[in-house]
């Protein structure tokens, strides 16, 4: 069978326009011989099945002999053809690399033999065939985009499409790169009868995920599960780090470690990027003149580490930090808060920091309903052609307003000083300057929320303290960028040392291999601080990165050390 046989038999693959070879390339017989031996034989009769939406796939399947039919199938049951797979061709998007769930049901249309690659062979032969492995890894990527440009693959979400819960999945997914379709069950007369039938309240949410399974307005940690995202295998392996946080901090450690062959897992209890991650776009990190957005960032990233074998826990969440056998075995616990205890030889915080809550009366009761912590494509949909406030005058606080410049009407900027310039990049206070729609209020504070009869932002008000006046103004949204507090609450009560304001103090007390201090060392033997909560760190992502990649060396450093300490100590 031909070229003809990859040709867009859906909106899945006409998505991708101009990257179609890209996205579905064709192996030599060459390649196919030099890729062999990281396979292993499969066959698959006429009508079989070779794996299912919902369930683990094998692995990444190239197809020697016959088709291999791919299907996106809902929880809903819509079932629609993607593209058929012939000699050459091989199945899978990102998920493959870490063994994640299927989006895609596999049918065989006749007799097919093809190669099997479970994700360590695919990670192993992504590294070992440069070439090759490039071009994998980017068909893999633009799968993935594929899926999640179409929404026709993933958990069908039903629900009003403003009802905080929705708003709060569809941002959880969308910032995981997780492919998903909303659905109003006042519009769908099957999701209606769903929803009715499940007892859903006006702002419940009932979650269908691919493999039939219900929930009726999960928690993100459920809704993990339910994906694939998280597991529940008892981990009794020993780690050699494992790191707390996957923004870019996080998975700069995760990147370069796991590269240079150590055993890696990162816990995260959100979504991958951190507050990076909600960045519209970031104009001065190297390398990027254009810009990129944070979520594209640590998107690649994400990718990275998994290509080189880290685990991912997203979303989990760390309770405590166990360093009691730390000075004299040289093992940490860290204990999740779903009752497992990951056994590491070294542990780097990079929990990041969140920002602060404004002292406003009812601000908590609007979170979800008009005040947000970040701004994504999501929630300027919801303000297209309105009013909105940004509090806040940090480089966040800049890279959100420029964004939704682009959707509001007017962008209210509130910030506490007289100005930008000791808070906020140049570049970005030139933008500003520079967009008519974005008026700046200096001295200024945020001091009343008021709600409709729904609970749901209605109007603002906000007081200039220089002027000692009080303005009103319609807005529904509202993007708090206040400030950052170190997100270690996981670590009070241990022996970890803070500074006066609660970030990680490194650099201390602890020694290297060599004697010295090792800079990004905390405390505790073992255990390293890197990023925005790091006391002294510069919060930015590039400091970021660059810490993470720091720590690796200090980490070998330490590891090479501790093996040496425990040897004397047995012998």
């Amino acid at each position: 069978m031909g070229i003809d046989s990859l040709q867009p038999v859906s909106p899945f693959t006409s998505s991708i326009p101009g990257r179609h070879d890209q996205a579905f390339p064709r192996l030599t017989e060459s390649e196919i011989a030099r890729i062999a031996r990281f396979g292993e034989r499969r066959q698959y009769h006429r009508g079989e099945r070779a794996f299912a939406a919902g369930e683990p796939p094998p692995g990444m399947l190239v197809v020697l002999k016959g088709t291999l039919t791919m299907s996106s199938r809902d929880g809903l049951g819509h079932v629609v053809p993607i593209v058929r797979h012939d000699r050459g061709n091989f199945t899978g998007e990102v998920a493959q690399l870490s063994g994640g769930l299927s989006l895609v049901d596999a049918d065989a249309e006749d007799d097919v033999e093809a190669l099997l690659f479970p994700p360590d062979r695919l990670r192993a032969l992504i590294v070992a065939e440069a070439d090759l492995g490039e071009r994998i890894v980017r068909a893999l990527i633009l799968r993935r985009m594929a899926h999640i440009q179409t929404g026709a693959s993933g958990p069908v979400l039903i629900g009003k499409p403003q009802a905080p819960d929705m708003l709060r999945l569809q941002n959880f997914l969308q910032r995981n790169g997780q492919p998903h379709q909303a659905v109003d069950p006042l519009q769908d007369e099957a999701a209606g009868m769903l929803f009715a039938q499940y007892g859903a309240g006006a702002d419940d949410v009932l979650v269908v995920c691919p493999n039939g399974s219900m929930s009726l307005t999960p928690s993100e940690e459920s809704l993990g599960y339910c994906l694939g995202m998280l597991d529940m295998l008892e981990r009794d392996e020993l780690f050699d780090v494992a790191v707390v946080g996957a923004g870019p901090a996080g998975l700069s450690t995760a990147v370069y470690a796991a590269s240079e062959g150590l055993r890696v897992i990162v816990i995260e209890c959100r979504a991958f990027g951190g507050q990076a991650g909600a960045s519209a776009r970031i104009e001065n990190y190297l390398g990027f003149p254009t810009g990129i957005s944070g979520q594209a960032l640590a998107g690649r990233a994400f990718v990275q580490a998994q290509k080189f074998g880290a685990e991912m826990l997203i979303p989990g969440r760390a309770a405590s930090l166990d360093c009691t056998k730390a000075w004299r075995e040289g093992e940490l616990a860290l204990k999740l808060t779903d009752g497992r205890t990951l056994r590491s030889r070294t542990v780097v915080i990079a929990s990041g920091a969140r920002y602060r809550r404004p002292a406003v009366p009812g601000l908590a009761d609007f979170e979800g309903r008009g005040i947000w912590y970040w701004a994504s494509a999501l929630e300027a949909k919801l303000c297209a052609g309105e009013e909105v406030a940004i509090i806040g005058g940090g480089n966040s606080a800049g890279q959100a307003a420029v964004f939704l410049a682009d959707h509001a009407s007017r962008v209210h900027m509130l910030i506490r000083g007289k100005g930008l310039a000791a808070t906020m990049s140049r570049y970005l206070i030139d933008r500003i300057a520079a967009t008519p729609v974005i008026e700046l209020h200096p001295n200024s504070e945020l001091t009343r929320l008021d709600g409709d009869e729904a609970a749901r932002l209605k109007a603002i008000s906000w007081r200039d303290k220089a002027a000692g006046t009080e303005q009103e103004a319609d807005i529904r949204n509202v993007f708090v960028f206040v400030g950052a507090d170190p997100e270690t609450g996981w670590l009070r009560g241990r022996e970890v040392a803070f500074d006066a304001h609660g970030f990680v103090l490194t650099g201390l007390a602890a020694q290297g291999a060599d004697g010295a201090p090792a800079a990004l060392e905390a405390s505790v033997p073992g255990v390293f601080a890197v990023g925005d909560v790091r006391s002294g760190s510069v919060k930015r992502v590039g400091g970021a990165i660059g810490e993470g990649a720091a720590a690796v060396a200090q980490i070998h450093q330490y590891l090479s050390q501790s093996r040496r300490d425990v040897a004397r100590r047995t012998t």
